[in-house]
């Protein structure tokens, strides 16, 4: 009987965990949302043409099937292209902007050089 309370108790640990898990990304999911909402709201800080100096956060690959830095000049997403394959996320860049999506929430650039 002592087992069958065990087993109960550890499946009804288990459904808990996997709730808080899910509360957590729909909140992770909820603040994405927010954030996307209010980029659009605003003017890009970052200007077609212009070099900025900024820190790799992540590579990824980018819809065009390149693999890409990403990095943020105020908050701004900028995906990086052509940039050395010797540098990791923390790396400090500098990049040209070359366009924005169509919603203006981030934008396309090259790497220039590093610092």
């Amino acid at each position: 009987m002592e087992l069958i309370w065990v087993g109960a108790g550890a499946g009804a640990l288990v459904l808990v965990g996997l709730f808080a898990l899910r509360r957590r990304r729909s909140a992770e999911a909820r603040q994405s949302k927010q954030a996307h909402e209010a980029a659009q709201k605003r003017d890009p800080p970052v200007d077609i043409g212009e070099t900025y100096e900024f820190g790799i956060t992540e590579f990824t690959d980018h819809h065009s099937g390149d693999r890409v830095a990403v990095g943020k000049v105020e908050g701004f997403v900028l995906f990086v292209e052509d940039v050395p394959s010797s540098l990791t996320p923390g790396d400090v860049v500098r990049a040209k902007v070359l366009s924005f999506n169509r919603g203006h929430t981030s934008a396309d650039a090259r790497f220039v050089a590093t610092p």
